[in-house]
């Protein structure tokens, strides 16, 4: 049974033991809803979470373990003479799922035969899907052809144990439901307890989320400094991969790159949205701010690489026309760190403007008004009021814009160039730490190799960068408010 069907089977019998619950609670308060413990909907909402929630989380449990148990069954039937030199297992593994999902393809296109898959040769079966249009990297081996079949064995085994577990999960939710709903029964308190757990649950997604990114970076990282020196990595000056040996993997040029541009962009873009914040705020009319700041806005939703062309086509050519060798020669090409800086730095006027008007908004308007009273002016009372009362959240503005400085990369690649070398002059092309992990895991190489692994301690030093912004960020706030406070 195709997911999608299976989640609307379950919602539609939550819908009905909703209807059910609430029938069955005012059936034994003789229609009289006064009689009841709670109100009717408690009723039918404790019999529609006992269907879903169950059926839901035994649901999101079998699809992220079941493909790691198929994966580990098929990838013991490999044998070791089919991994080719330069390659590994996970890259095998790789086309034994797309040979299976082409299968899967042909077979619901009609274009194959299920019970004649098994009697097909591995060369038969590379023609027949290659006509059928499927993804084939290479000739299928007798080898890769088997693990596919048998994992398409056990995974459409698999699929339908989970849809009978999760219908008889479901089920057995709405018969117990409906058993224990009648005028005496707490409804109420149940209902209210399964919504503070499914809170609970959404509010730990964040902090799960983060635990998962950190370990799934660590395991490569671990593995790149078994391969790669850290002393060479966190001690050389030089970036220069050669996936033919011999790289020399230093990340301060493009860590240098990183904060450089992130400053430049946060020159322009913290001034600019501050001051645009302020206005908005506090002096301008309801006329102009319902037309000015969703002009503002309206910069957050453009495209990166938008905004990478108009650092190409246009600041970059301004610029050089302007520092560049008819001007006062600083500048030797339209890539360099302040093109992609001003570019970067006009996208996130919106991050900081936007979020930092509505802080100031958030301040009492009795603080204004005690200003005044003071007999501060209004510069007065927004300099000395205003702003440090919404410090915090300005902070927090500005720290969300860094972070999204950091992590850009389209903006970098078209304005900014692609090298990697430590200088102070604004004018010449750099690179980041986003670009480099771009380039490092595209093209065809092993992916077992430093070259390709280093993106992953790249990652994970970014990571820890930011997360020492937040700390950072977070000391200054705390500092400060107790001084105001």
């Amino acid at each position: 049974m195709p997911l999608l069907w299976l989640i609307v089977i379950v919602l539609a019998l939550a819908a009905v033991g909703y209807v059910a619950g609430r029938g069955r609670a005012m059936k034994s308060a003789g229609g009289d809803s006064r009689h009841l413990h709670s109100l009717p909907c408690y009723y039918g909402s404790n019999a529609a979470i006992k269907v879903v929630v169950p059926a839901f989380l035994l649901l999101i449990v079998w699809l992220l373990a079941q493909p790691i148990y198929v994966n580990s069954v098929v990838s013991g039937m490999i044998p070791e003479s089919e991994v080719a030199e330069g390659s590994n297992l996970s890259l095998v593994m790789a086309e034994v799922r797309r040979t299976a999902d082409g299968i899967d393809n042909a077979i619901a296109a009609g274009l194959m035969q299920a019970d004649r898959v098994r009697d097909i040769s591995a060369d038969q079966l590379t023609q027949s899907l290659k006509d059928a249009g499927q993804i084939v990297t290479s000739a299928i081996t007798p080898a890769v052809l088997d693990a596919a079949q048998e994992f398409r064995v056990i995974n459409n085994r698999g699929n339908l144990y989970m849809t009978v577990a999760v219908l008889v999960l479901a089920i057995a939710g709405f018969v117990i439901a409906l058993r224990e709903t009648h005028k005496d029964f707490r409804a109420r308190n149940v209902v209210e307890t399964s919504v503070r757990y499914l809170l609970i649950a959404a509010a730990s997604i964040a902090i799960l989320t983060t635990i998962g990114i950190v370990f799934s970076l660590i395991g490569n990282t671990i593995r790149f400094f078994n391969l790669y020196p850290a002393g060479e990595f966190f001690g050389s000056l030089t970036w220069s991969p050669s996936f033919g040996g011999g790289s020399e993997l230093g990340i301060w040029p493009l860590l240098w790159g990183t904060l450089y541009i992130s400053f430049v962009a946060l020159l322009v873009a913290v001034p600019i949205g501050l001051f645009a914040a302020v206005y908005l705020s506090e002096y301008a009319g309801p006329k102009m701010r319902a037309y000015a700041k969703p002009a503002l806005e309206v910069l957050a939703g453009i495209p990166t690489i938008v905004y990478g062309l108009f650092a190409l086509l246009t600041v970059g050519p301004l610029l050089l026309s302007v520092f560049g060798s008819d001007g006062l020669g600083w500048m030797q090409g339209t890539r360099a760190v302040i093109t992609a800086g001003i570019a970067m730095g006009i996208m996130l006027i919106p991050f900081v403007s936007s979020l930092s008007d509505d802080i100031i908004n958030a301040v009492p308007q009795a603080m204004r008004d005690g200003s005044y009273g003071l007999g501060a002016t209004k510069s007065e009372t927004i300099k000395q009021v205003i702003l440090p009362a919404a410090l915090p959240g300005i902070v927090g503005a500005i720290l969300l814009a860094t972070s999204r400085a950091i992590g850009e990369t389209m903006i970098v690649v078209l304005g900014a160039g692609a090298a990697a070398k430590l200088s102070l002059n604004p004018f010449e092309a750099m690179t980041t730490v986003t670009t480099r992990i771009v380039s490092q895991l595209t093209g065809d190489a092993d992916f077992a190799s430093p070259e390709a692994l280093v993106a992953f301690a790249l990652g994970m030093t970014l990571f820890i960068l930011t997360l020492g912004l937040n700390v950072f960020a977070l000391y200054i706030v705390r500092k400060y408010r107790e001084q105001y406070e």
